[in-house]
């Protein structure tokens, strides 16, 4: 009997090889949201021979993990990774408990808020209600940015030092704007900035146009959660950021007061 090779140990588990190129070939589908990709291009981005790549992808195909167009020449990801995305959602604990909040701050401000989990070195998205006066012709909702280039990144980065904030922050910092940082020295002087008023500020880092402001929720010793507001800079002034500010972290606050207990009971992220 064979057993299947594996990778090395991650934290003192050993990796088992086709499941962790499995977890590979999804992630990098889902980065690319609607461009497909040619099985060519993804075996050298992915660094995996086209023979078993192809094997692999029409596996998942068959599985509705993936998806292929009618030549079986492109790839995209499935319907089966929506309805594993929305089971997390409905099983999350604390979204119930943040969602009213946000609809509270759109209805107050009409801006567009966000609630974002840190998860390694990106921030997903796991609510947002948009503004009347500015829609997305997408949802956020699932989508992963880099927590650097993102104010809910940058507030719970700011929250970290050490070792513990290195493992969230890759070393090479890529730029999805001309204003993201992509000096360390640069992020971290940010980072302490943010730190000490209290909030983050992305200024058009990830996206041209929109500067966003953040209070990290304080239900855990660490902070891993978020929320955001995304304000187009053609309407903001220095009154309207204090209005914003202030009010997510009312918001913030009486959030904290409600999932803490839940967290201290034994709630789980």
């Amino acid at each position: 009997m064979t057993t299947e090779p594996a990778a090395e140990a991650v934290n003192g588990v050993r990796e088992v090889k086709s499941a962790a190129r499995t977890v590979e070939v999804l992630e990098f589908l889902a980065a690319r949201q609607n461009r497909p990709v040619r099985l060519r291009e993804l075996s050298e981005a992915l660094g995996v021979p086209r023979s078993s790549l192809h094997a692999l992808l029409r596996t998942l195909a068959k599985y509705g993990w993936v998806r292929a167009d009618t030549t079986g020449t492109l790839y995209g990801i499935g319907i089966r990774a929506l309805l594993a995305g929305t089971s997390y959602l409905d099983s999350d604990p604390y979204l119930p408990l943040v969602g009213p909040y946000l609809d509270e701050l759109r209805e107050q401000l009409d801006e567009t808020f966000h609630f974002g989990r840190l998860d390694g070195t990106d921030v997903v998205y796991l609510a947002t209600k948009e503004s009347g006066q500015y829609l997305r012709p997408y949802s956020r909702v699932g989508r992963r940015l880099p927590a650097y280039s993102t104010s809910l990144g940058k507030v719970l980065l700011a929250a970290r030092d050490g070792a513990e904030r290195d493992r969230h922050i890759p070393a090479a910092l890529t730029a999805l704007t001309p204003h993201t940082l992509v000096d360390r020295a640069a992020l971290d002087a940010d980072l302490a900035a943010t730190r000490e008023r209290g909030y983050g500020v992305d200024n058009e880092e990830n996206s041209l146009g929109l500067r966003c402001f953040s209070v990290a929720l304080q239900y855990a010793d660490l902070p891993t959660d978020a929320i955001s507001a995304s304000i187009p800079i053609a309407r903001l002034d220095e009154r309207r950021e204090r209005a914003v500010v202030d009010s997510l972290r009312q918001v913030a606050d009486r959030v904290a007061r409600v999932v803490g207990p839940l967290h201290s009971a034994g709630g789980w992220v």
